[in-house]
């Protein structure tokens, strides 16, 4: 089976099980293919769990999921050393940090100490445990969930670890036509066990999926585009109105490799062999709104960071 057939099956069979989530659902498997970190955030019940379940599912890998909690050591997830009496020796025990796709689950539920944890694997694919260091496994994702910053018992994710994660993507309420459709596949799979997702795509084909999007052209002019509306999260002034007063701090250059990156995927999974700008301004949102800061005057006026983003998007022209 080809790369392409291949994530088109994944992308049905994630759409037939996550009902009213198509956005959601893209977005996920653009990171996939963009080799990076996704930070999911809803409210309780919007199936952010499910979805990330769902792909462990279709995927051959090796699925963990960490429940983060306030108690929660980092040891719980890096793994730690033990001593064993009989050898005489410490052995190292890895933590459900060594899979391919970690499910880091309500990750806002546990402290900063925790959070960070997640830092060296996240950036350097490693785990620095006792002074040795341990690879982790070519296939590596983290796929976080939170619920929003506003509800109690939560600790929100410091800058640094927010810009490690490729895309953020906001699940919202589903569409009122789907919410029946919801209860009778449920109902269904509560009456009959729940249905084999059939045959997982190798990792073999995810590599080779990777590597065309790689090679996914990328015009001069669609550079520019990608780094002016980087640029306009630090230089907003440039653009003048409202948006000069909206954003506080822009993105780093991370937010620039994400672009590009998930462009790219973007792009394939169209079945293009070049970037247009359509695809820059379609992966935008989830590329930059966890990468800025906005002020206290766009809070003020009940503005959102995909708000500010769409203003960007409206101010910043292609060429």
């Amino acid at each position: 089976m080809k790369p392409r057939e291949a994530f088109q099956d994944i992308a049905a069979a994630m759409n037939a099980a996550i009902i009213g989530q198509a956005t959601v659902v893209e977005r996920l498997l653009i990171a996939f293919l963009a080799d990076g970190h996704v930070l999911m955030e809803g409210l309780p019940g919007v199936a952010k769990t499910r979805s990330i379940k769902t792909l462990g599912k279709l995927v051959e890998s090796e699925f963990r999921r960490v429940q983060f909690t306030p108690d929660l050591l980092p040891s719980d997830i890096t793994g730690s050393e033990i001593y064993r009496e009989q050898t005489g020796i410490f052995d190292f025990q890895p933590g459900p940090i060594f899979g391919n796709l970690v499910l880091a689950d309500e990750i806002n539920r546990a402290p900063a100490k925790v959070q960070a944890a997640l830092l060296e694997a996240m950036e350097e694919r490693q785990v620095t445990v006792a002074g040795t260091t341990h690879q982790l496994p070519a296939l590596f994702l983290v796929l976080a969930t939170q619920n929003p910053i506003e509800q109690e018992g939560t600790y929100p994710l410091p800058e640094a670890q927010m810009d490690r994660f490729l895309l953020y993507v906001n699940v919202p309420y589903p569409p009122a036509e789907n919410e029946a459709a919801i209860l009778r596949l449920v109902r269904g799979e509560k009456a009959g066990g729940s249905a084999e997702a059939g045959p997982k795509i190798s990792q073999d084909v995810v590599f080779a999926a990777r590597r065309e999007v790689s090679a996914i052209h990328v015009a001069e002019a669609a550079e520019r585009y990608i780094v002016d509306l980087v640029i306009g999260t630090r230089e907003p002034k440039r653009h003048g109105g409202e948006l000069a007063g909206w954003i506080r701090l822009g993105a780093s250059p991370r937010a620039t490799l994400a672009l590009d990156s998930a462009a790219r995927a973007h792009a394939w999974l169209r079945g293009q062999d070049f970037v247009s700008p359509d695809n820059i301004r379609a992966v935008a949102p989830a590329c930059l709104a966890h990468r800025i800061h906005l002020s206290y005057e766009a809070e003020a006026a009940g503005k959102t960071r995909t708000d500010v983003i769409e203003a960007l998007l409206q101010a910043v022209v292609s060429i």
